[in-house]
């Protein structure tokens, strides 16, 4: 999805893009992805400055293409379990309120009007109307096609190219050589392995995580809806498996019940353990789903670095090389803040944000 983004602003800013894909459009993470677009489950500091950044653009683009990806604006709901997480819920929502971030807490009547058939008893939630949601396969296909940039999928990069003083010229492939003077790494999982080709490194690690999806159902989640533990499964460093119930219903019908975080390299295997704790999770926040059919899994490779944060911009190691990697689960999320910033550093302009924080040399260097 990144790259999609990257593609359809600079082709917006007079630049001639070629996308260059190893599979088809959306064969790797986005389309292993729920087409998340939150601010909800981000704490004040730059992640939270472009979720703001992409949600607007998001928006925009909603309203050019209509229904095309099929965007939603739902609403997320994040609900405590017990008083304590209520009020360690409403202090977060606080610094996030601060920000720029709509949080409404709600409780009592007003939390089972949002969402009827949550499990009784739950003492609160905060409801944040600007998370939303795309189908992210075809929100990616849409933004390529609409960017007119030209289409190589099938083409992995063997090779950065560069000039004798080290500048970027262009990649190579299994099908011929690019020539070009900007390389932007959008490859997702494999930022880092992209990195290495060109020269340098980027310490992107893959995070598995595994969706379930339901039979298709008349419309019972309205919302994006998850437990605020979400949140700090999100943001921990652990590569053990964690679990936390996230659940939303589709404009397609089935429901899609995540999430799931682990660290083990490219493992595709399916261990049943994570799926039980899914779906337990899901049935602790909405009982009914205990008499639902899951009739499918998927998974895929979150993006990991080392501080949560993307690496976006230009790499003062190797010029010519631009970053857009390493969003971890948010990627399709924040695509359109990434893409719309690596646009203005492609063509010299200021960028919107602070894009220091996001630098992709910020990391120690690896010595054999």
């Amino acid at each position: 999805m990144t790259g999609a983004a990257c593609a359809l602003y600079a082709s917006r800013a007079g630049l001639d893009v070629i996308v260059v894909d190893r599979g088809p459009v959306a064969g790797g993470t986005t389309g292993a992805g729920e087409g998340n677009l939150l601010v909800s489950d981000k704490e004040p500091g730059p992640e939270l400055d472009l979720a703001l950044l992409s949600n607007r653009l998001w928006g925009e683009l909603a309203q050019e293409f209509g229904e095309a990806i099929e965007y939603e604006a739902k609403g997320g709901v994040v609900v405590a379990t017990s008083p304590g997480s209520l009020t360690a819920l409403e202090h977060f929502a606080d610094g996030q309120r601060a920000a720029g971030v709509v949080a409404e807490t709600v409780a009592g009547d007003a939390l089972y009007a949002l969402e009827p058939h949550l499990a009784p008893g739950l003492p609160g939630a905060v409801h944040y109307p600007q998370d939303s949601q795309v189908m992210p396969a075809l929100a990616a296909a849409h933004l390529v096609r609409t960017s007119g940039a030209r289409l190589l999928t099938g083409r992995a990069v063997t090779e950065v190219l560069r000039t004798t003083d080290g500048t970027v010229r262009g990649v190579r492939t299994h099908s011929g050589d690019i020539h070009t003077p900007a390389v932007v790494n959008a490859a997702g999982t494999w930022g880092g392995e992209l990195a290495t080709l060109a020269g340098t490194s980027l310490p992107v690690l893959p995070r598995r995580g595994f969706v379930l999806v339901t039979e298709t159902l008349p419309r019972m989640v309205h919302h994006k809806v998850y437990a605020a533990d979400y949140v700090a499964d999100v943001a921990s460093d652990s590569a053990a498996l964690q679990t936390s119930p996230v659940v939303e219903g589709t404009a397609a019908g089935p429901i899609l019940i995540g999430a799931s975080r682990e660290r083990v390299g490219f493992d595709r295997s399916v261990p049943l353990p994570a799926l039980r704790a899914l779906a337990a999770g899901a049935t602790r926040l909405f009982p009914f789903l205990s008499d639902v059919r899951a009739i499918r899994s998927y998974a895929g490779f979150r993006p990991y670095m080392p501080d949560h944060l993307p690496a976006i911009g230009p790499d003062p190691r190797v010029p010519g090389l631009f970053h857009a990697c390493g969003h971890e689960g948010a990627g399709i999320g924040l695509a359109t803040g990434t893409g719309h910033l690596i646009a203005q550093v492609l063509t010299a302009k200021t960028p919107g944000l602070d894009l220091a924080p996001f630098r992709p040399d910020r990391f120690p260097e690896e010595t054999p």
